[in-house]
């Protein structure tokens, strides 16, 4: 048995482990092209044929649209901006509620901030760490608007609930897919199950233009108020609004011709890039699912999962070692990893003081809804306790290095007595 790094061994892993990258050859021609026509951005914030953007937008937009075969694709320059723009199109107002989870990047819980709106948050599942639909289903009051669903970690959410859910209710469903391009339930892609999906094309996704994302809806009118809040919708409402023109104070959420060609180029190969992580995360699994007090990720049947992270479920009590002591292990043994992904939201300043847009405490003076500690239990529990996660996006993991961060893992799991000893229970 091989002495741990912590305690003075070797490590598994000697350095860093080598950057995941995506952009190559066709990407470089790509943008030469786009600089030698000249044309870096195409939109125009005004009525006319530009008001869409220029050749390249024009032309990922149709091909995003195809893969996912949905009647709109609608690019954006983040998926925050797509968020927001969601938010905006669904015609949320000040004092309608949004149901989400508290386990999700920041912005999924501020952009219904922008409009007034309140963010209600649901715990989550335990297995898949994704929104519950029960604990939407209790959720549920008479100012909710919106079910905003987050494709977590690259799983898909429980979606065929939710849009049950959603449509007796008379609600909208949303989807944050900015972790989950490909992943599926029931042969339905992430993201389109919603009324809009939001996906991302931030530069440690998948596939990424450096930052960018795209909306995808086959609503019509959605799409038309997409399109509007993304470039300075408050100038075309007489041509294009239909008459309603609540939430079209517009943005500059454009994306530019240079994001859009590489992001065309990463969307023909995106099967590849997605299937190299899934890769990863199932030797990742395969290799560690036996250990004891150590829960691979889970996949709900008849689901894709991509792995954006790949998350296993820590048991301290039956590994016999805390979780933060196994990490530290973890880390001297070269597998980089971190534990709790990001705290609930609700235990950011702005939920726990109700002060949002401006001084007075605005939206949260329209609602009477609370932020308290235990409010979302599965959540604190995974983030306080459970949660273990490594970066498939992130890495070049060949097989051969996959199988080194499976012996790093099993070699801190073999020598948790000694660890202990050494390092004490916490």
């Amino acid at each position: 048995m091989s002495e741990l790094a912590l305690l003075g061994g070797q490590p598994v892993i000697s350095g860093p482990l080598p950057p995941y990258r995506s952009l190559g050859e066709a990407e470089e021609e790509a943008v030469r092209d786009v600089v030698r026509s000249g044309c870096l951005s195409g939109f125009f914030g005004s009525p006319g044929p530009e008001f869409l953007g220029g050749p390249k937008v024009q032309e990922f937009e149709a091909a995003w649209a195809k893969r996912y075969g949905v009647k709109h694709a609608v690019s954006v320059n983040s998926a925050t901006s797509g968020l927001i723009a969601a938010m905006g199109a669904i015609g949320l107002g000040p004092g309608d509620e949004v149901i989400l989870p508290p386990w999700t990047m920041s912005a999924t819980a501020m952009a219904p901030l922008i409009y007034g709106g309140i963010p209600v948050f649901a715990d989550i599942e335990d297995e898949t760490f994704c929104i519950d639909p029960g604990a939407v289903a209790a959720a549920i009051g008479p100012k909710t608007k919106a079910i905003l669903a987050v494709n977590l970690f690259g799983h898909p959410a429980p979606l065929a609930k939710l849009r049950a859910i959603a449509d007796d209710k008379g609600l909208a469903l949303v989807e944050d897919s900015a972790q989950a391009p490909l992943a599926n339930e029931d042969g339905r892609l992430a993201g389109t199950v919603g009324d809009i999906g939001v996906y991302s094309l931030n530069f440690h996704k998948h596939i990424h233009a450096g930052e960018g994302g795209v909306c995808v809806t086959d609503d019509d009118g959605l799409a038309t108020r997409l399109r509007m809040i993304r470039n300075h919708g408050e100038n075309v409402t007489e041509e294009l609004a239909g008459g309603d023109i609540a939430n079209m104070v517009g943005f500059n959420f454009r994306m530019t011709e240079l994001s859009a060609a590489i992001a065309l180029v990463q969307l023909a190969d995106i099967e590849n890039h997605v299937g190299r992580r899934e890769a990863v995360a199932r030797a990742l699994s395969d290799g560690t699912r036996d250990l004891e007090g150590w829960t691979a990720p889970t996949e709900r049947d008849g689901c894709r999962h991509n792995y954006y992270e790949w998350v296993a479920r820590f048991d301290a009590q039956a590994v016999g070692v805390s979780r933060e002591l196994f990490s530290k292990a973890l880390t001297a043994e070269g597998f980089p990893h971190f534990t709790g992904y990001v705290a609930p939201l609700y235990q950011l300043p702005l939920f726990r003081q109700r002060k949002a847009i401006g001084k007075d405490g605005y939206p949260f003076t329209l609602t009477e809804r609370q932020y308290e500690p235990g409010m979302c239990p599965v959540t604190e529990r995974l983030h306080e306790n459970e949660a273990v996660l490594f970066e498939p996006c992130a890495f070049a993991v060949d097989d051969a290095l996959a199988q080194k961060l499976v012996e790093a893992v099993r070699k801190v799991h073999d020598n948790r007595d000694l660890l202990n000893a050494a390092g004490g229970k916490d």
